[in-house]
């Protein structure tokens, strides 16, 4: 029996621009196919703040416009984006910028455009990409609970189908965490490897920009756009899991683990031995016991200074945990901010001689499945170390929890390996995904 053609709003990014370079699809029947599951979909996912069709088919009908021999490598790939787009309203989810219009792209967004893709809107997050009540967004696969956040309309986006890859960003988990939540791929790249610039920044020392996506073919694509380069190129026909050596690290918030979490680690090293690695659990030294602490000691004295405009013109109008960032209600002192600063930093380099021992090290993603309800985005307990330490991470789906809801894996590498990073996750994905009991597919 035949199976059933995939319709265009189905396609990854490497399957649409394979259609797009022989002829066989349009941008614009591309634009109307991701149009009419959008409208399909919308009322019952909520992933986006902003989408404007006629402006969508627009850009579709010019990308196809575009002679074969100048079109860019991700010419009309659609694109959900949390961050600032020209002529689209970038509101942090804030009454404080309701109606901001950008003049300009953020420069993660304008490298994108100019590479090609196809912008479909602005998708929701949290106030200013905060630990803040949770915004409209359900996850795909059960109304009743959250997608996760900040980054929520992304990662509820591209599991849904309406976009093949979104962009996020990660300040504690807001990356992994939904990822994880959704049942889909989710890079965090090395920090500070791609600029910020043009979006409002949170944290100066942690903010970092995230990909989602429903493969890792599509997460180097995104690489390969942002020069992600690593020392020694890795290729992935050289890699495999056989002989391979992977760490395996519950780190200090295993005490928080849930039963979907602690299942799913122990059937991944379960699945990586059955394929020939060979997987050491191990401890980090205790002083990384205090990374929870000083990740928190950062992010509240960065945002001392970041929200410090909003606070001093419309203080009314910030949600409580911003205003307490401002008027330091932690009582967090000037020596507290030097040893938290001075102690992660020390601890990086600690990190990456650790993690370089192995393939790479497996670690908990998420404390459990996503949690009933949508004001709360979940915990990012399992994150902060590896945000505030600056190394790539990849949250690989592949499990479920003890309520069927997707629970993901991280694999995290030293610093600047993230093209290392992403090949090793490319063999893992397809072993979890395959025998792990999740299969990344449409939600409705």
């Amino acid at each position: 029996m035949n199976r059933k053609a995939m319709e265009p709003y189905q396609f990854t990014a490497t399957q649409a621009l394979v259609k797009f370079k022989d002829g066989s699809l349009t941008v614009e029947e591309y634009a109307r196919s991701l149009l009419s599951r959008i409208k399909k979909r919308d009322d019952a996912v909520g992933a986006w703040a902003y989408l404007n069709p006629e402006y969508v088919i627009r850009q579709a009908k010019q990308l196809d416009s575009i002679p074969h021999e100048r079109r860019g490598p991700l010419h009309g790939v659609a694109l959900a984006s949390a961050d600032s787009s020209l002529d689209m309203p970038t509101q942090h989810n804030s009454p404080i910028y309701e109606g901001d219009e950008p003049k300009v792209d953020a420069a993660v967004v304008a490298t994108l455009r100019h590479a090609g893709v196809l912008i479909l809107g602005k998708t929701t997050t949290t106030e200013f990409a905060s630990t803040a009540t949770g915004p409209k967004t359900r996850n795909p696969h059960d109304a009743t609970r959250t997608p996760g956040g900040s980054s929520s309309g992304s990662a509820a986006a591209v599991a849904d189908f309406q976009a093949p890859i979104a962009l996020g960003s990660q300040t504690g988990g807001s990356t992994i965490r939904p990822g994880s939540f959704n049942g889909i791929f989710a890079f965090k790249p090395t920090w500070n490897a791609i600029s910020r610039e043009g979006v409002k920044i949170y944290s100066l020392n942690l903010d970092t920009v995230g990909f989602f996506a429903r493969n890792v073919e599509d997460l180097q694509l995104l690489a390969d756009i942002f020069a992600l380069e690593d020392d020694d190129i890795p290729r992935q026909a050289d890699f495999s899991i056989k002989g391979s050596k992977f760490a395996l690290l519950k780190t200090m918030a295993w005490p928080q683990a849930g039963p979907g979490t602690a299942a799913a680690l122990e059937a991944g090293a379960k699945l990586l031995r059955d394929h020939g690695a060979e997987v050491e659990e191990i401890e980090l030294p205790p002083e990384f016991n205090r990374m929870p602490e000083w990740h928190g000691v950062i992010l509240d004295s960065d945002a001392r200074a970041t929200f410090l405009p909003e606070y001093r013109i419309a203080k009314d109008k910030l949600t409580s945990l911003l205003v307490e960032h401002v008027e330091n209600t932690s009582r967090i002192s000037r020596a507290a901010q030097l040893k938290a600063f001075d102690g992660v930093a020390a601890l990086r380099p600690v990190i990456d001689k650790t993690a370089g021992k192995y393939t790479a090290v497996l670690t908990p993603s998420v404390v459990d499945e996503a949690p009933v309800g949508i004001e709360f985005t979940g915990s990012p307990a399992f994150n902060k170390i590896w945000t505030a330490l600056h190394v790539p991470v990849v949250n690989v789906p592949g499990f479920r929890g003890e309520n069927g809801m997707p629970v993901g894996l991280s694999l995290v590498a030293p610093r600047y390996r993230d093209r290392h990073l992403l090949v090793v996750s490319k063999a893992v994905g397809e072993i979890f995904q395959a025998e792990g009991g999740w299969q990344t597919g449409s939600p409705g």
